[in-house]
């Protein structure tokens, strides 16, 4: 699918992945900004049946980015909006979009979709072998949700749907509200006020013990938009790379980006979500291209910078 002169929405648009995606199609792909409808969520609430039937008119694509997303701690305080929101916003804008003929839907999960104890790296087939980790299980059930949907529209309908499943997004421009960002920003933010307070130290939950994988977030908005060209097939996606790597060296790697040479005490008191994390990218790779390009430092580098350069002004 070339998507120059197709009618495109991307719902979360003005999120963290979406910026970059949007930034993708207009300078990279050169699809027309009026050829894209990129709605905000003051603009149209998709958990609202109605906003999801506005929001699907007349488009040929949807990438459904948009989702109630947050860290272990937003996870834990709010599992009943995350499901709920995450579940309805996905379940009508695909059934809307099927009502009015959209050539495609693109559903972006998540890798908190996996069961808790899945095999490391994870294979697409070991996706439904148990249940998610608890903290995540709301939200990535909702989102799970979306590859049933599209895997029976397929059958019943014939609605090109794709599913895909990134790993945790870091780079320039991510959230760094310490009440719902991920480990990446949390961590960043973490250095930046202790450095800044003059402590010696900083508090960093669980044990460190955890492994995650990390994406790139201008590597996974190509990884995506390949996707949405070259792939449609039913079975699901992984897209990330092979990295692994634990809290405590993370929260490590990043106290020497920043120069911070103060303790790391760790707070065995705070959960430390999946014990390992970590995705097999073949699939990705055979069925549309798709292989990072970002060195992990690299790109740390680069969200350390623009971070910096933008607290610095507040």
């Amino acid at each position: 699918m070339d998507l120059k002169n197709k009618k495109i929405l991307v719902t979360g648009a003005d999120g963290f992945l979406g910026r970059h995606l949007v930034k993708n199609l207009l300078e990279k792909r050169g699809v027309l900004k009026t050829d894209l409808f990129l709605p905000t969520i003051d603009e149209l609430d998709l958990t609202k049946w109605e906003d999801c039937v506005k929001a699907v008119g007349g488009q040929d694509v949807v990438i459904h980015l948009a989702a109630k997303v947050g860290g272990i701690g937003f996870n834990q305080e709010k599992p009943g909006e995350l499901f709920y929101d995450n579940l309805m916003m996905g379940a009508q804008l695909m059934e809307a979009a099927r009502q009015v003929g959209v050539k495609k839907f693109v559903a972006v999960g998540t890798v908190c979709a996996y069961p808790k104890h899945t095999p490391v790296p994870f294979e697409e087939k070991d996706l439904w072998n148990g249940y998610p980790e608890e903290t995540n299980a709301p939200y990535g059930l909702a989102k799970k949700m979306l590859l049933v949907q599209s895997q029976a529209y397929r059958k019943q309908y014939g609605f090109n749907s794709i599913f895909l499943l990134p790993l945790n997004l870091y780079g320039p421009g991510d959230n760094f509200n310490p009440e719902s960002s991920h480990v990446i920003a949390a961590l960043i933010k973490k250095v930046y006020d202790a450095k800044k307070a003059g402590k010696d130290f900083t508090d960093v939950w669980g044990t460190g013990i955890a492994t995650r994988g990390f994406l790139y977030v201008e590597d996974a908005a190509e990884g995506i938009l390949l996707a949405t060209e070259s792939y449609d097939k039913g079975e699901p996606v992984n897209l990330g790379a092979s990295l692994e790597i634990s809290i405590k060296d993370l929260a490590e790697l990043i106290c020497r980006l920043m120069d911070f040479r103060g303790e790391i005490k760790w707070d065995k008191t705070k959960p430390d979500g999946q014990p390992r994390r970590s995705l097999d990218v073949k699939r990705a790779q055979k069925e549309f291209g798709f292989m990072v390009k970002t060195d992990f430092e690299d790109g740390l580098q680069k969200t350390i910078q623009e971070f910096t350069e933008r607290f610095s002004k507040v």
